[in-house]
């Protein structure tokens, strides 16, 4: 039933389109002006934009892909409980569907954050169901850095309350690349 539900999501999401006002220095342009700019197109040596981030929780990888193809590939950490999907708040869970990364922060604690959008409808749904809290603030993020807790004493650690958590450069290479909107999906 699940699936069920997350496809007929999936559907509505692909077929449903988004009015996007596009601005310069917060003064309405014309779409097609702006692509067809000297200024828009893609220079020689610019990174391919990414099209979806998977996250293999089994096997603690994060890829962003790019045309269906793997161009990047980064080791994660994830909640202190990684087998399973998050079903409740606190239950140290990372989540597992389709989501997308819908803001982004800079954190003292964690260095950058990209937000994803859990819970889905489908987690929602599944919570409200059991009677739970689903949780939020589900982010993929950096590492804790200081002189108490060095970055290195957290890379190979299951230490998250949910959230996905990497190597703060590799944080930052994924931060630079990745735009919001950007796909999510988190397998087991």
């Amino acid at each position: 039933m699940r699936w069920l539900l997350a496809a007929l999501c999936l559907s509505f999401a692909v077929t449903c389109q988004a009015a996007v006002v596009m601005t310069i220095n917060g003064k309405p342009v014309d779409k097609d002006q702006v692509l067809k700019s000297p200024a828009a197109s893609p220079k020689a040596g610019d990174s391919k934009s990414i099209d979806k981030i998977l996250v293999l929780k089994s096997a603690r990888k994060l890829e962003l892909i790019s045309d269906g193809k793997t161009i990047r590939s980064y080791r994660i950490s994830l909640g202190k409980q990684p087998k399973g999907p998050k079903m409740r708040e606190g239950d140290k869970r990372t989540p597992e569907g389709l989501y997308w990364v819908d803001w982004r922060k800079k954190s003292d604690k964690f260095n950058l954050a990209l937000h994803i959008n859990y819970p889905n409808i489908s987690d929602a749904a599944t919570a409200r169901r059991e009677g739970v809290n689903p949780g939020s603030m589900i982010m993929i993020h950096g590492t804790p850095d200081s002189e108490d807790n060095p970055e290195e004493l957290f890379h190979t650690l299951d230490w998250t309350d949910g959230c996905i958590a990497m190597k703060n450069y590799e944080m930052r290479e994924v931060w630079n690349m990745v735009k919001d909107g950007t796909m999510v999906e988190i397998r087991p």
